[in-house]
């Protein structure tokens, strides 16, 4: 049951008569009972004689996915089962971060007929938004009160990454395609593959030059390059605690799928097998053996739902999940954080194996800089001997990566990104994949 603004208005109305009649000396209290006595029967009796809501059938239309902060629109739709017609409203139960109305809608369902009604979504949070029920109140004919009811109906809509770092992504794929030989403009690399002989022209490298092919011939031939294909490249994203901390307008975990997602895109028009492992105890998500378009796709399925855990990663485990995708890797990108040397004594333990076997990137997403106000108060002076702390526990862990044979990466949520690509395509360039 519940009880509509008509009911309030009608016992508000009642204090006209009982203060006229005290004015004419019938007792007060007598009348306000009452009065009151004859507000609740007529609003029970409007809800009893309401029509019953659970003769509403719900199905949904949601759609397959949106991406983290699109406006998506997903439809309910109410089939009346009864033999009176339905007026009242509707309130699908989204969790908060779906971004639904809260406004309830109305509705007017005739008996055997159906209505559909269409719910916005804004979604704020990567994951699987649900609304398992909707809520459909049923008015009397006074429209004093009516019947509720809840309407189990289980709707979910994986709300995918944003893949912002995308814009990097034409850049990139310019300089792969002169490292792969498209453009005028060659690369030699020690370990790279050659590609074929061209004639010489100004501004290339005179050390390609074939000077066998150009005795041959009356001009001057060059021998082009192209980087190796078919390398393996696993990345390994960190899901334990660590992941969780926020950085920026987001979580750690978060930079580091757009790290992932552009890193992934890159290799697969490169001509690399991209493996994805995402790792703290368990394994929360894994994509290996997937080429060409389908690629990102399957990486963003795959990335959607996880969520950091509040526990510490175990490396022994994580690193035998890459020795499991791919028997040599010629690249291994760890995204994690390991800022403080005491918390980081774990993974440093256990970098040593991989780095021997392969050669590793450690990736981590820092804050932006902080810069000094020119009138510092003590908050001010605390916040910057603690970044400056941290800054320090930094270098001293980036170091130890250096010396277990691991290349460490840092940059703000949107710096990363392209820092980890770069790096991708410098380590191509040198033939050193």
């Amino acid at each position: 049951m519940h009880l509509t603004a008509r009911a309030a208005l009608l016992v508000a109305v009642g204090a006209v008569p009982v203060v006229l009649l005290a004015a004419a000396g019938v007792d007060a209290w007598a009348a306000a009972a009452g009065w009151i006595v004859l507000c609740l029967v007529l609003v029970l009796a409007d809800a009893i004689a309401a029509p019953d809501p659970r003769r509403i059938e719900v199905s949904r239309d949601v759609p397959r996915r949106a991406l983290l902060g699109q406006q998506v629109v997903a439809e309910v739709r109410l089939r009346n089962t009864g033999s009176r017609t339905v007026r009242g409203r509707v309130r699908d139960a989204w969790q908060p971060t779906a971004g639904a109305p809260a406004d309830r809608i109305r509705i007017i369902v005739p008996p055997g007929e159906s209505r559909s009604i269409r719910v916005p979504l804004l979604p704020r949070r990567r994951g699987e938004l649900t609304s398992r029920f909707v809520v459909v109140r049923s008015d009397g004919l006074l429209r004093l009160a009516g019947r509720q009811a809840r309407l189990e109906s289980l709707g979910a809509l994986p709300v995918l990454p944003p893949f912002t770092a995308r814009r990097h992504l034409p850049s990139r794929l310019a300089r792969l395609r002169e490292l792969d030989g498209s453009t005028s403009v060659q690369v030699r690399g020690q370990g790279t593959e050659f590609d074929s002989l061209r004639e010489y022209v100004r501004g290339d490298d005179v050390r390609s030059i074939d000077w066998r092919a150009t005795a041959r011939s009356s001009t001057t031939m060059l021998r082009t390059w192209r980087p190796e294909r078919d390398r393996h490249v696993v990345i390994v994203i960190d899901t334990g605690r660590t992941a969780a901390a926020r950085v920026g307008d987001g979580v750690r975990m978060d930079a580091a799928i757009e790290a992932a997602l552009l890193l992934a895109a890159l290799a697969q028009r490169a001509g690399d097998h991209v493996h994805l492992v995402m790792f703290d105890r368990a394994v929360r998500a894994r994509v290996s053996r997937v080429d060409g378009p389908g690629l990102l796709p399957a990486l963003v399925d795959a990335m959607a739902p996880v969520e950091p855990q509040l526990i510490d990663t175990d490396w022994d485990a994580a690193f035998a999940q890459v020795r499991s995708l791919t028997s040599r890797p010629s690249l291994v990108v760890l995204l994690t954080a390991q800022d403080s040397p005491d918390a980081a004594r774990g993974f440093l333990g256990s970098l040593g194996a991989l780095t021997a076997r392969t050669r590793v990137l450690v990736g981590t997403v820092t804050d932006e800089p902080v810069t000094s106000p020119e009138r510092p108060d003590a908050a001010d002076v605390y916040r910057l001997a603690a970044v400056e702390r941290a800054t320090r526990d930094a270098r001293v862990t980036a170091a130890a990566m250096a010396r277990a044979g691991a290349e460490s990466l840092t940059g703000s949520p949107d710096d990363l990104p392209p820092r980890i690509a770069d790096r991708y395509l410098a380590l191509k360039a040198a033939g050193r994949l």
